[in-house]
């Protein structure tokens, strides 16, 4: 492999301790093209739903005004990528937290930075269709750039 092929890498992240052989991936790329890494994690849209709703009420929805679910995730997901990009040596500037829809997300970011792969884990089980999971689905369709799919074992 040229080591032209790939100088800049995104990396999709979930945080889960599953997904440690896809960071691992994306760090052993990382090293031997002397590429830069991004990070990445999209946190979903949370919206006001009606879960706040007390069962059987037909009034108005009162919800509290301090709750920001959204925010409180946002917060978790930036301390996390910042622990993640410490450990791999990604400086703050390259380390992303996005909010919406996780495959679309991961496609315009990776258009954004202009990237040549992206690195995402999949935990497709079942079949053919199922090979890739839904997000990974997704993010295969980018026609910017390619993408490095890392099969994730849940058993271990």
């Amino acid at each position: 492999m040229d080591n032209h092929d790939y100088q800049s890498l995104l990396l999709a992240v979930d945080f889960e301790k599953e997904s440690e052989p896809v960071v691992a991936r994306a760090q052993r790329l990382k090293a031997a093209l002397g590429a830069r890494l991004y990070l990445l994690h999209v946190v979903e849209h949370v919206p006001p739903t009606m879960e706040y709703m007390p069962v059987g009420y037909a009034g108005d929805v009162a919800v509290p005004e301090n709750l920001d679910l959204e925010e409180e995730l946002l917060a978790i997901a930036r301390r996390e990528i910042d622990s993640l990009g410490e450990r791999l040596d990604v400086p703050i500037a390259d380390r992303l937290v996005r909010v919406g829809p996780t495959g679309r997300t991961i496609d315009e970011v990776a258009s954004e930075l202009d990237v040549d792969l992206v690195v995402i884990g999949s935990r497709g089980r079942h079949g053919f269709l199922g090979l890739f999971g839904s997000t990974a689905r997704s993010v295969l369709r980018n026609r910017s750039c390619d993408v490095l799919c890392v099969k994730i074992d849940e058993a271990g």
